[in-house]
């Protein structure tokens, strides 16, 4: 569907498209409109601005989060508490005074999951203020063993969001679920998303970049955020060879999504059968990309890292190491032999080091990857 979406420019899409451009980026030849108008079209957004200036989902999240919020308003997250690498943007971790949203004076609240790790209906009937100004929801699931939402179930968060008060902005950390549906948040209701081209819209050879999609005036206010206020956004230089691998990894992305969700269905199978917890479970259907593992010991997830990373396509002969990374609270375990460095649409999995050591799967060019994996995984846990 993705694929015919992006056809409807073929006919108007030229090798000059793929040019790219130098200095301020005020000579580009068109191809930067043309990416722009493709993707939103294919999000269902009024606007999108897809750049290589955004170096990660995060940053992009962060450029949306600052477009919609200013001094004394207030963010709720509605899907529990967001990713680790958003704590110290929105202030829920200490940012030392480097400019979070509550060093700005945005306060923050979150509505806790439900038991079964869905979001809580009967609390968010009532969670919006007069005063919150933007909601914040987390389509995949993050660190945490809970549910990825469908967009369905995001439709009826921000019709619930949206009686309570009409003027609260309701924002889409869309990391890691495009395209898993056929249908996107700015279809049915969300103001902005935010994600990363080195996840899934980038097909897997998008060098780096991010995008935000959703209603014109909150994308140009998150490119004046990326920017300058008053630069707008037809400015920034991009080299042609990437804006060439956008447009392909752009295309190529609904095969990616699927051979990664077929990956999915492989390791909850595999792993159930083997007695560990898994989120989602085998056989429903995914709203995302990630399958969570509970490994239940730091032995059992350093092993299942270090068996990710012999079968990877690249630096397979290293060993990944627990540590520190900037924007986690915890120790981080990385299995990434990927071509593109840190990629999630290719083969990886990650972890915090902490209770109930989950390790979280992601990415693969083709599913019989994982089939790899797994027959190295389970020599040693």
């Amino acid at each position: 569907m993705l694929e015919l979406g992006l056809m409807k420019y073929t006919c108007s899409l030229f090798n000059q498209h793929f040019g790219g451009c130098t200095g301020y980026g005020h000579e580009e030849a068109g191809g930067r409109e043309a990416l722009d108008q493709a993707f939103a079209e294919i999000v269902g957004a009024e606007s999108a601005i897809v750049r290589s200036q955004f170096f990660s989902g995060t940053h992009a999240i962060t450029c949306a989060l600052f477009a919609l919020l200013r001094p004394g308003d207030e963010l709720l997250a509605v899907a529990g508490a967001p990713y680790d690498t958003l704590e110290e943007v929105i202030g829920k971790r200490d940012s030392q005074g480097l400019g979070s949203l509550k060093d700005f004076g945005v306060t923050y609240r979150e509505v806790p999951l439900a038991e079964d790790g869905g979001l809580d209906w009967d609390a968010l009937v009532c969670a919006v203020k007069p005063q919150t100004r933007c909601a914040l929801i987390q389509r995949s699931r993050g660190y945490s063993w809970r549910q990825s939402l469908s967009v369905n179930k995001i439709e009826r968060a921000i019709k619930m969001i949206k009686m309570q008060n009409p003027n609260c902005l309701v924002m889409v950390d869309n990391c890691y679920g495009e395209f898993v549906e056929s249908i996107e948040p700015p279809m049915v209701g969300a103001d902005l998303i935010a994600g990363s081209l080195i996840k899934n819209p980038g097909g897997t050879i998008a060098p780096c970049g991010g995008y935000v999609a959703g209603k014109e005036r909150w994308v140009k206010a998150a490119a004046a955020r990326l920017s300058a206020p008053g630069l707008g956004v037809d400015c920034g230089s991009t080299p042609g060879d990437i804006m060439r691998a956008f447009f392909q990894g752009l295309f190529l992305s609904p095969q990616m999504v699927g051979e990664a969700i077929k990956g999915t269905f492989l390791l909850a199978e595999v792993m159930a059968s083997k007695g560990y917890k898994v989120q989602p479970l085998p056989r429903v259907q995914r709203h995302d990309v990630v399958q969570a593992v509970q490994l239940g010991s730091r032995e059992r997830l350093l092993a299942f890292c270090e068996a990710v990373q012999r079968s990877s396509p690249v630096a397979s002969f290293t060993k990944p190491v627990a540590g520190t990374t900037p924007g986690y609270a915890s120790e981080v375990i990385f299995a990434d032999g990927t071509f593109i460095d840190g990629s999630t649409s290719e083969l990886s999995c990650d972890g915090p080091l902490r209770e109930p050591f989950a390790v979280y799967c992601q990415g693969g060019t083709h599913w019989t990857q994982w089939g790899l994996v797994l027959e190295e995984v389970l020599k040693y846990i």
